[in-house]
């Protein structure tokens, strides 16, 4: 029996469609952060950028979010060794670091939704960033998201 693309395969070697299943839909990385200017210590905020959709926690238009978003960032189009301000339960950030993918990762479990019963996602817990004032980001900080 042949192991899977994601313990076969670098990062680097995965086709787009491989890639792209690497996402779990947690929408985390889609929550707005802070960082300390002095410390460089980061923060998750329970901000959900525009585009996330609350339920699904995916993109309600992955095609146009860089144009949408300016300062959405691709993924694909990152050194691995930058995956640090995801997650660490994030199956990109966990492939970079040599970690496996966890148990309730949709390619490992087979259904979209286990993330999501594991608890990990945001769904539920966030706020369109339209209803936020930028300088009250601080106030949503969130200890639920592991860096």
């Amino acid at each position: 029996m042949t192991a899977p693309f994601w313990e076969r395969k670098t990062l680097a070697e995965m086709d787009k469609a491989e890639w792209e299943s690497l996402c779990d839909g947690c929408g985390l990385c889609c929550l707005l952060k802070l960082e300390d200017a002095f410390t460089g210590k980061r923060y998750y905020t329970g901000v959900a950028c525009k585009l996330l959709d609350p339920h699904s926690c995916r993109c309600s238009d992955y095609p146009r979010r860089a144009e949408l978003v300016p300062d959405c960032l691709d993924l694909s189009a990152m050194a691995p060794t930058d995956f640090d301000w995801l997650p660490a339960s994030c199956g990109y950030r966990r492939l970079a670091e040599g970690r496996p993918l966890a148990d309730w990762h949709p390619l490992v479990s087979g259904d979209p939704d286990s993330v999501h019963r594991a608890g990990i996602s945001a769904r539920g817990r966030t706020i369109n960033e339209k209803h936020v004032h930028p300088d009250d980001l601080e106030l949503h900080v969130v200890r639920w998201v592991e860096f």
